[in-house]
């Protein structure tokens, strides 16, 4: 019998798990680290070590769409919407998909987030919703966007952190303070309406919403597997 010499092991790749994150994309912007990874069919982006958001569900990103526009006063003919933060582009899929909005603006700060979706794997999510003619990309800050525009818009959904007490980056936490919802409010045109994404609710925001002069402050909750559902904080500019 001839002896059998045992495999190499270099030879064979190791065996991932479907669970086992792979980044494709890591980079160092202006706002620190962001990076793109592939969990099995799913992607994952993560801001300076943050979990953001991932393509697993996308239910709460959508309804924070469907509840300012259905908060809008009726007969309001192409609303305009500025969305906060692109995201893994489930909001704007979602407003690209009604036809009853008009102008859709996205404002992005991170520009690595915009390639992966018009260059990127993310382009899968977000290709038709980026090529339809009512659709813009903002490549700024959402924070400076706000104070400093001079543009309207009929609804505001703004989704660039975990929550109004849990920001991806100090500088975000002044969208939240009076000086932040007092822009919102000066943003929104008669009878508008501010959608605030959250991974949990927060009784202070909505307080905070309401000495900053809006009304109808209420909150949206979506059911999750596992802890406090994600909400959608809403309130409107009165008319």
């Amino acid at each position: 019998m001839s002896a059998t010499t045992a495999p190499d092991p270099m030879e064979f790749p190791p065996v991932r798990s479907a669970d086992t994150p792979v980044v494709l994309d890591r980079r160092e912007g202006p706002f620190g680290e962001v990076v793109l990874r592939e969990r099995g069919e799913h992607f994952e982006i993560i801001a300076n070590g943050c979990f953001l958001m991932d393509t697993s569900d996308g239910r709460s990103e959508r309804l924070l769409i469907d509840v300012a526009l259905n908060a809008l006063p009726a007969g309001r003919t192409a609303p305009s919407v500025l969305i906060g933060g692109l995201g893994v582009g489930f909001s704007l899929v979602r407003a690209a998909e009604e036809g009853r909005w008009g102008r859709i603006v996205v404002v992005e700060r991170e520009q690595a987030i915009v390639d992966w979706h018009r260059e990127g794997p993310l382009d899968r999510i977000s290709a038709a919703a980026l090529a339809d003619p009512r659709t813009g990309i903002l490549h700024t800050d959402l924070v400076a966007h706000l104070r400093t525009t001079t543009e309207r818009y009929d609804a505001l959904c703004l989704d660039i952190d975990n929550g109004p007490d849990w920001t991806v980056t100090e500088s975000n936490d002044s969208l939240y303070s009076p000086a932040g919802l007092a822009h919102c409010h000066d943003r929104l045109t008669p009878g508008g309406v501010l959608a605030v994404w959250s991974a949990q609710p927060s009784p202070a925001f909505e307080q905070a919403l309401r000495n900053a002069g809006f009304s109808g402050v209420r909150t949206e909750e979506v059911a999750v597997a596992r802890g406090v559902p994600d909400v959608v904080h809403l309130a409107l500019r009165a008319g």
